[in-house]
């Protein structure tokens, strides 16, 4: 029986991670969730973990009273996110919250000597460099749970990574896939919402219809199989079916396929290097019959273009078209600001910040305060 610790487990992740640990009998020692304190006790009360974090220290009383009729602690705050990651009895740390929240636990459980599965995009866009030096010094492993860059670890497996010649990054490309600017001028909430392949929360939704997803997942797949920028390709795959792949020194290109399904990348992680039957729909490619391929509109998705130059520029600059974009989209969502609007400050952020550096945590803290700060000065509120 493996043992995990999982973070941000009311969240779309979360939720399927506990799915395929009430599958195939994984131990969960720690929940957190960020406010959703009503389904992080029924998961609390189903799995009995040793403690619940509640992120919302505001909520923290209410978490106390729903679960003392149990034995179960509750902690709270950033405090207790930490606590879950650095646990010395866990298999596995599952770090599935979003934003920049969660860089301090996946160093924290690195530190503790805890292997990571993680689905924390900032984790790795915000704070690659020193996550990945911290990993490789300790002997961490680092398991993907995005489908795309679980994906490449997967095509890679059996292969010498040195031979690694190009990643080839799937994209959906969004909701919104071949209109202009034009036509985006008046995008609703509701619009960016639906997504036609994923089933996500509402930032990796709205960050998906702007294409800031796949310019993170960019940022990450540097980081994770230590690629240089040029030689990631992004293609859009509309069908959400060929999830990713790798092409090796020979020009062969091996890919990994199947339903766009997030089970498939979680029990992947968790259960590594185990495949195990999984709760899903079998991919059927006669049924799809055609899969189509197309490049990327870097044109009118700023916050793509921005993501791949700030990779480039390096330094603290993924870092500050991260937080600019977290600001920029809980904007959006709240309809205080247009859907270009989004990549417009985004775009912004990369001329108006002087070069920062990002060697330790509090370098990156500095430039994250600092981006928050320019959406709210830019929009004068």
């Amino acid at each position: 029986m493996k043992t995990i610790s999982l973070v941000g487990s009311t969240g779309s992740i979360g939720k399927q991670t506990l799915e395929v640990c009430r599958k195939h009998n994984i131990k969960v020692k720690a929940l957190a969730a960020y406010q959703n304190t009503a389904l992080l006790e029924n998961q609390a009360r189903e799995f009995l973990p040793d403690f619940v974090c509640i992120y919302d220290k505001e909520l923290y009383s209410d978490m106390c009273k729903r679960l003392s009729d149990t034995n179960i602690d509750v902690v709270c705050g950033m405090e207790g996110l930490c606590r879950a990651a650095s646990l010395n009895d866990i298999d596995l740390f599952v770090n599935s919250v979003v934003g920049m929240v969660g860089l301090l636990p996946t160093l924290t459980a690195i530190e503790a000597g805890n292997d990571i599965a993680l689905a924390n995009k900032e984790t790795l866009v915000a704070g690659g460099q020193i996550v990945m030096s911290s990993a490789e010094k300790k002997g961490i492993k680092i398991y993907p749970i995005d489908s795309e860059h679980s994906a490449i670890f997967q095509c890679l497996q059996g292969n010498n990574p040195k031979q690694l010649n190009k990643i080839i990054l799937t994209a959906s490309g969004g909701p919104f896939f071949g209109k202009t600017k034009t036509e985006l001028e008046n995008v609703t909430v509701e619009q960016a919402l639906a997504h036609p392949n994923w089933n996500m929360g509402n930032k990796i939704t709205i960050d998906s219809a702007t294409l800031m997803n796949k310019g993170l997942e960019f940022i990450e797949a540097k980081w994770l199989f230590n690629v240089e920028p040029d030689n990631i390709e992004i293609v859009v795959n509309r069908e959400s079916v060929l999830h990713s792949a790798v092409e090796f020194d020979d020009y062969s290109v091996i890919a990994q396929m199947g339903t766009p399904d997030m089970k498939i990348p979680i029990q992947y992680a968790l259960l590594y290097p185990e495949r195990v039957s999984c709760d899903v729909k079998r991919l059927s490619i006669t049924d799809y019959g055609t899969l189509t391929f197309a490049k990327p509109d870097i044109d009118t998705f700023d916050c793509l273009a921005g993501c791949i130059k700030a990779i480039n520029l390096g330094g603290a600059y993924p870092c500050i078209v991260n937080a600019v974009n977290e600001e920029a989209v809980a904007l959006f969502l709240s309809r205080k600001i247009s859907f270009l609007k989004i990549g417009e400050l985004v775009k912004k952020s990369l001329d108006y910040f002087a070069p920062m550096p990002s060697k330790s945590y509090e370098d990156i803290k500095k430039a994250e305060i600092l981006a928050r700060d320019f959406v709210h000065n830019e929009i004068n509120f």
